[in-house]
């Protein structure tokens, strides 16, 4: 048998005054786990919590794990092996096994087993999966051993999960500014800035994570490598770039969980400031594990409920704590890379930084993303037809950024934001649009509100009630541009110039660069090879309608 964690097979433990199982049950989510069978009842100490492997178990090996939760993945219940597995975990000094249950639940010979044995048995529950539940009982855990050492007794009395309490208790301790990062060196929390940040926090906070290039520096001077491999304080001394730094990983067990970083923050740290965060990077277990269980579920349930709100399911406000009655109006962004989404680094951090800025901007103000495209809703004041404006004001300033955004319009009620939404998406698929025809005006933010683009915007409702039906027909119009498309001829090209200039042959032989005669010898065999006769109205509308709709397929 082998476990997978922070516990030892080899090493027995003897957990005398740890957390009991009841206490950890107590404070996972309800319905995860089930108590089937309990010999000794749960107030069994436990000391950790690990997955169990059976792959190579074999019934001579003597091992211990005095205290362990055993997460038996893969082992079912009703299955012949469940049996084996509670009897070696039994033999070992397990606190308790937790296995699926299975369409018929446990055995008889399972349960009889159970009873006979001191090893609690439990079953997990369908809906969470083990990932989960092993991180919720690693917090459980965490949570329920405190850090008595010196300097703990700053954070014992911070809400569990407070990231931003924590790094302003932290910054009291050691002297210095603190910022919480995950192990990919994502900003979880930062502490408040007394004064004037040195220019490496500051890009790190506005990006919400630090620069690429100074993790690929820190990873080839060995600076991750120590700081992994140690549960001691790390120094990197201060040079003519930055202020000094001490960084601690926060680890439970063999896993981390990210690390605390200090600066000096316009004076020196304190001279107890390593042994200050040798401490706080143990006392933040609990809320770094806190955070990666229920911080991350709690944001996806969050931008499940936004979409579920765009999406005409105007309960899902309870859960957001959105106030019915209240006007709201709804910008969507999309970050492109060459014309293309840009589901890339660069293109993320772009939405990142606008997702800060829209949760800053007011009360109320929520996002979701989905890919390369993020969705703000945005409350409205009183009569007030442009809440969004501000927002697109800022997004317009991103650097060196492809982004489109649009507004849509203000809807008085929630049941309505699936209109607003759809409007906005509107609006960015007529400034994508604008780009592809123009692309010699460079890169760049392109915003607008539904307002300011409403025509293209209804032309393009329009287009696409209009294209089921124009796939379905012939005529001259069609004939040109399977012509174009086959031979690379440009007769669908010059007819779109000639309209969008009324007309006039000079601007539109101007938009494409090319000499009059050619544009009207182009137009004159549009018509002698097509009969695309740009005299008839008729044929001007559907020459417009197919030209527009030839644009969208290249």
């Amino acid at each position: 048998m082998h476990t997978t964690g922070t516990g030892r097979p080899d090493r027995p433990d003897h957990p005398d005054h740890g957390p009991t199982l009841a206490q950890l049950l107590a404070m996972i989510a309800a319905g995860t786990l089930d108590v089937v069978v309990a010999p000794r009842g749960t107030g069994v100490p436990v000391s950790d919590v690990v997955l169990h492997d059976t792959g190579e178990e074999r019934d001579e090996e003597i091992w211990a794990a005095t205290g362990l939760v055993l997460l038996a993945v893969g082992v079912e219940a009703a299955s012949p092996e469940a049996v084996g597995v509670l009897r070696a975990a039994d033999r070992a000094g397990a606190a308790a096994v937790v296995m699926r249950p299975g369409r018929r639940g446990p055995g008889p010979g399972l349960l009889e087993a159970a009873e006979q044995g001191r090893t609690a048995l439990l079953t997990r529950r369908p809906g969470p999966g083990w990932t989960e539940v092993l991180g919720q009982l690693r917090t459980a855990l965490a949570h329920s051993v405190p850090d008595r050492s010196a300097g703990a007794a700053g954070v014992e009395g911070l809400r569990l999960g407070d990231l931003s309490g924590l790094a302003n208790t932290v910054a009291d301790l050691v002297g210095g500014a603190i910022t919480i990062e995950d192990p990919q060196s994502r900003v979880l929390a930062y502490s408040r800035m007394d004064h004037e940040p040195d220019p490496m926090r500051r890009l790190t906070i506005l990006g919400q994570e630090v620069p690429r290039w100074r993790v690929v520096e820190l990873r080839e001077s060995g600076f991750f490598q120590a700081l992994w491999n140690t549960d001691d304080v790390v120094r990197r001394p201060a040079d003519d770039r930055y202020a000094e730094r001490l960084a601690v990983a926060v680890r439970h067990g063999s896993e981390v969980l990210g690390s605390i970083w200090a600066a000096a923050d316009g004076r020196p740290l304190a001279e107890d400031a390593v042994a200050a965060l040798r401490t706080a990077g143990r006392a933040a277990v609990p809320h770094l594990a806190h955070h990666r269980t229920w911080g991350r579920a709690a944001a996806w349930a969050r931008e499940g409920a936004v979409h579920a709100l765009l999406a005409g399911s105007p309960q899902a406000a309870h859960d957001l704590g959105i106030v019915r009655g209240r006007p709201y109006a709804v910008l969507v962004a999309e970050a492109y890379d060459g014309r293309e989404p840009a589901p890339d680094d660069a293109g993320q951090r772009v939405l990142d930084v606008l997702a800060l800025q829209a949760a800053a901007y007011r009360p109320g103000c929520v996002t979701a993303r989905s890919g390369h495209r993020l969705y703000v809703l945005v409350p409205a004041a009183d009569e007030e037809t442009d809440p969004a404006r501000t927002l697109l004001a800022t997004a317009r300033s991103v650097p060196r950024a492809e982004l489109f955004a649009g507004a849509g319009p203000v809807v008085a009620d929630l049941a309505e934001l699936p209109a607003s939404r759809e409007a906005a998406e509107l609006v960015v698929r007529v400034l994508r649009d604008r780009a592809a025809q123009l692309p010699a005006a460079g890169t760049g933010p392109a915003v607008a509100s539904y307002a300011e683009v409403a025509a293209d915007a209804a032309v393009l409702r329009l287009l696409d009630r209009v294209e089921p039906l124009w796939e379905a027909l012939s005529g001259p119009v069609h004939a040109m541009l399977a012509h174009d498309r086959a031979h690379g001829s440009r007769y669908g090209e010059s007819v779109a110039a000639h309209l969008d200039a009324f007309g006039d042959t000079a601007t539109a032989a101007r938009r494409l660069n090319v000499h009059p005669n050619t544009l009207r010898y182009r137009l004159r065999r549009a018509g002698e090879l097509f009969g695309v006769d740009l005299a008839d109205p008729a044929v001007r509308l559907l020459a417009d309608v197919g030209l527009r709709l030839g644009r969208r397929t290249g």
